[in-house]
């Protein structure tokens, strides 16, 4: 009985973990990795494992840098069941279907410049038929309900409170007479954080394998991070100009109606004309208003007393390329919400293209932005951005809200693991080099048994 680490290990993206046991081969995670071109070069490279001899494939969540290269496996061969959670999969069918068009546009749009180069023609990294193929092997599971999906491996989902239908998944794994039940927590929520509830605490395990996106740091409290967000709508009202915000088709978008509904008028967000311009988001919200069973109290609440929670009456849903353009003619009184979140792609970037030179826009960053990304580069100051080859001055005002992190903190991670009987040893992926030694130390610290930060291709025997 073995784990080995492929993907997510001193990095935070590309989440992929291999579990032999006996005869029987499982893939926790096949996530897609993100961040500058080099690294996304390397979502083309062969997998590290015969795709064909993988039995089933064990889903945390509908992020794609946890699913996205599902229908790569599907491509290369694995014909297994695919178990999530049900609101995952309602999810994964946007979002694999989105990230598959993108692919064939933008193969499309490179051969278009290989042919009037001469050059050979590029395949997209996966096609429509490959996701709705990959969508066929899902099998929808509700939380707290244990199921054997192999012999000697059963499994059983608890709500992690990072997006919907995102899970803290127990394995247990028997070979022989031996038997190890092992945790993955997927991406733990941020404690307190809007429409879902907090990730639920496990008890016992033998391995832990923990994500540290953010664990060498603390959030900002709520109240503080909703008081700037506030003062950002507020002072900008005063000095019009446009807000944009670069925002997570999946989660961070709806968070963000979520709390424009509910403070509308204490913000003054009832005089601004908002844009949820995305049609992946539209679709995602859409799914979120389906599953009310999923909500925290405080949202259940809202959903009664006011209906639709993401429903705001001076909303504009952009579903199509013309209505998106058309708000780029709009040079202020206009919240932007648009993906992608890390600025890579989608329709933010034309809005980053219409607006950040000006001095009286607000660029609000409302999530992680890995390193190589255009969203960190402006994180990280930028006088100047490079968008379609075109150099674009960054004058608008660049804020950082980052309480609104969907990833659990260094207390919330070290909260959540220590609910675990006896500290049992950890493995540390999903997170960059100071993340990971940061929650190493203390993880330590805490007590645990052991905390090691997983290597790429590490082999761990149980």
């Amino acid at each position: 009985m073995k784990l080995k680490f492929l993907g997510a290990a001193e990095e935070v993206t590309g989440s992929c973990f291999l579990l032999q046991c006996g005869e029987h081969r499982v893939l926790i995670e096949c996530g897609l990795i993100q961040g500058g071109e080099e690294d996304e070069a390397r979502n083309r490279e062969p997998f590290a494992f015969n795709p064909e001899t993988i039995d089933a494939v064990i889903l945390t969540h509908a992020h794609l840098d946890h699913s996205g290269r599902i229908p790569l496996l599907i491509q290369a061969g694995f014909r297994g069941p695919i178990y999530t959670h049900a609101a995952s999969y309602d999810l994964c069918r946007i979002m694999l279907k989105d990230a598959a068009y993108l692919n064939e546009k933008d193969a499309e749009w490179d051969n278009r410049k290989r042919r009037r180069r001469d050059q050979p023609l590029v395949e997209p990294l996966y096609t429509m038929a490959d996701a709705l193929a990959a969508l066929q092997r899902f099998k929808p599971l509700p939380y707290d309900e244990t199921r054997e999906i192999l012999p000697g491996i059963s499994i059983r989902l608890n709500d992690a409170g990072h997006i919907l239908g995102s899970a803290i998944v127990e394995l247990w794994a028997q070979e022989g007479d031996v038997r190890r039940k092992l945790v993955f927590s997927g991406d733990l929520g941020h404690h307190g954080a809007p429409i879902l509830k907090d990730p639920a605490r496990i008890d016992e395990a033998d391995l832990v394998v923990m994500e540290s996106t953010y664990g060498d740091r603390l959030h900002r409290s709520w109240e503080a991070t909703w008081a700037e967000l506030a003062d950002i709508i507020r002072d900008s009202r005063r000095g019009r100009g446009n807000i944009i915000i670069p925002a997570f088709a999946v989660g961070r978008s709806q968070e963000l109606l979520y709390v424009f509904g509910k403070n509308a008028e204490a913000w003054g967000v009832d005089r601004w004309e908002i844009f949820l311009d995305s049609p992946m988001a539209i679709e995602a919200t859409e799914v979120y208003a389906k599953h009310p069973d999923l909500y925290d109290r405080e949202a259940a609440t809202e959903r009664r007393e006011r209906g639709n929670p993401f429903h705001l009456p001076n909303l504009h849903l952009s579903r199509r390329a013309e209505d998106s353009m058309a708000i780029n003619r709009i040079t202020d009184g206009a919240i932007i919400i648009a993906g992608s979140g890390m600025c890579t792609g989608g329709r933010i970037r034309h809005h980053l293209k219409h607006n950040l030179w000006r001095r009286d826009c607000q660029v609000i960053i409302v999530g992680f932005q890995a390193r190589g990304t255009l969203g960190r580069a402006l994180v990280d100051g930028a006088d100047e951005v490079q968008l379609w080859g075109e150099p674009i001055k960054v004058s608008a005002t660049i804020h950082t809200v980052g309480g609104l992190s969907a990833h659990a903190d260094r207390a919330g991670l070290l909260g959540w693991y220590k609910n675990f009987k006896g500290r049992p040893p950890v493995l540390l992926v999903h997170g960059e080099s100071e993340a990971l030694q940061g929650l190493k130390t203390a993880l330590e610290a805490a007590g645990a048994t052991a905390a090691e930060i997983a290597r790429p291709g590490q082999v761990v025997a149980l």
